[in-house]
């Protein structure tokens, strides 16, 4: 989509300069010379991007600009306000893009700089209106579609496998570090399945002991132990027919494996205290963090539990894997946190801040990124940009944003601006692997000795 960029100024000449330059690079220009206008401007053409002169009529002083600004971001607050001020006006930019606004411009106006910042801006729309649209989507059928968003390869791998998985009656097991959202994969598996119009329930193996979880997961007859004064059907008999989601299931008791194995191979349950099974039809989804292989060579997990549970097996990347990702993840966490500070504007992150986030290695996953988020909103104080200084220490003081000597110098060659890249990826992948060569040689897909040829090539230790 184009999108429409506004024009206030009122000064025609730098409206006529402006405006042929924004067409230039593809823009639709509205344009307006007073806050009258300038309103009237923004509702016919919805523009959310906004270039706004502070001098207005009738005073021409810059609070007649502040004041429409106010009015810009109180009848559309995901516009992108840019405001051009004079020298003397700086600290009342300034004070606007607390309040909201997305940046300023000093007078006189380098028109590659107002390029650059409204493409800026734009790619900012874009993200926010993807973000929008994948939350909608997706919220709506899943839940929590924070899990379900990415476009990393292993992510998109994972994702793919999910839902050819999903018609099946094949077992499926979800694998991956905590934090990683395998019950929110289990939830989109079974929303596309053919039971999706039947239960989904979820438990955690390894959060009950195991009478009750066996209890809990096949039910019990009346006067079957102490406590059991009426009959409970169990998790299997209500979930017939859906969807039961094991969570956890490597911390499940050897006895109760044998009773899931028997499950998996006849459909029958037997209730604690019954004389006869019953039949159900289930399917199960089980969910690890731990490496079931190893359990099963330890003799703690039984083998033959493990090759059924196991049919597809559906490994969930780390976040650190997922680096080109987290862009998009942040800005979604940071949008859901809204609801939780009351009169919170629409922020963003700012490209320092981000460097940071980029450079953490994320041992809790999109746990961990989405209560940084969450912290990073409170510490803003209503700012709409998160900064350096509103993450928390660790993310602050962990890794280095990237130098100014990562970044090529103006008006390098390609060959330049690749190795800067280059450099700027290797150092990237050195910091979230703590200096371990071989680790971030296989992140960044290189042998170690190619790594080390090119760290020596960059000067990097």
């Amino acid at each position: 989509m184009t999108e429409t960029v506004l024009l206030i100024d009122d000064d025609p000449g730098f409206r006529d300069a402006y405006r042929e330059l924004l067409a230039q690079e593809g823009y639709t220009v509205a344009e307006a010379g007073a806050a009258p206008k300038a309103l009237a401007e923004l509702r016919r053409t919805s523009a959310r991007l906004v270039v706004l002169d502070l001098m207005l009529p009738p005073s021409g002083r810059p609070e007649e600009g502040a004041a429409l600004a106010d009015k810009i971001l109180a009848e559309r607050p995901a516009a992108k306000v840019i405001v051009v001020s004079g020298a003397g006006e700086t600290p009342l930019a300034l004070r606007l893009v607390e309040r909201g606004a997305y940046d300023f411009l000093a007078k006189p106006v380098d028109p590659d700089v107002l390029l650059a910042v409204v493409a800026r801006a734009a790619a900012r729309l874009a993200l926010e209106d993807r973000v929008t649209e994948l939350e909608r989507s997706l919220t709506a059928r899943e839940g929590d579609a924070s899990a379900l968003l990415g476009q990393s390869p292993a992510f998109l791998e994972a994702k793919t496998l999910c839902e050819r998985a999903a018609p099946t009656d094949v077992p499926v097991l979800i694998t991956g570090e905590s934090g990683t959202g395998k019950e929110v994969f289990a939830r989109y598996l079974h929303a596309r399945s053919r039971r999706k119009d039947k239960p989904f329930i979820a438990v955690n193996c390894g959060a009950l002991a195991p009478t009750l979880l066996e209890s809990t997961l096949f039910g019990h007859k009346r006067g079957a132990f102490t406590s059991a004064i009426k009959d409970a059907p169990g998790l299997f008999v209500e979930v017939d027919g859906g969807t039961l989601f094991l969570d956890e299931i490597g911390d499940m008791d050897p006895a109760l494996q044998v009773k899931l194995l028997r499950v998996l191979e006849t459909g029958e349950i037997l209730p604690v205290g019954a004389a006869r099974p019953l039949t159900v039809d289930v399917r199960i989804v089980s969910a690890t963090h731990r490496s079931l292989e190893s359990m099963v060579a330890s003799k703690t997990f039984r083998d033959d539990l493990y090759w059924r549970v196991r049919g597809i097996e559906i490994g969930l990347p780390r976040l650190a894997d997922r680096v080109g990702d987290l862009p998009l993840l942040a800005q979604h966490f940071l949008n859901l946190s809204r609801a939780l500070v009351p009169r919170s504007p629409a922020t963003a992150i700012s490209p320092g801040a981000m460097r940071r986030l980029e450079a953490c290695d994320w041992p809790g996953n999109l746990r961990e990124l989405r209560h940084e988020m969450q912290r990073a909103l409170v510490m803003a104080g209503g700012r709409g940009e998160i900064l350096e200084e509103d993450l928390s220490p660790a993310r602050r003081h962990g890794a280095p944003a990237a130098s100014a000597g990562d970044e090529p110098a103006e008006g390098a060659t390609l060959e330049e601006k690749i190795a800067a890249l280059e450099r700027r990826e290797i150092a990237a992948a050195l910091r979230a692997t703590q200096g371990n060569k071989s680790q971030a040689a296989a992140r960044l897909g290189l042998s170690r000795q190619g790594l080390l040829n090119k760290m020596d090539r960059h000067g990097l230790k």
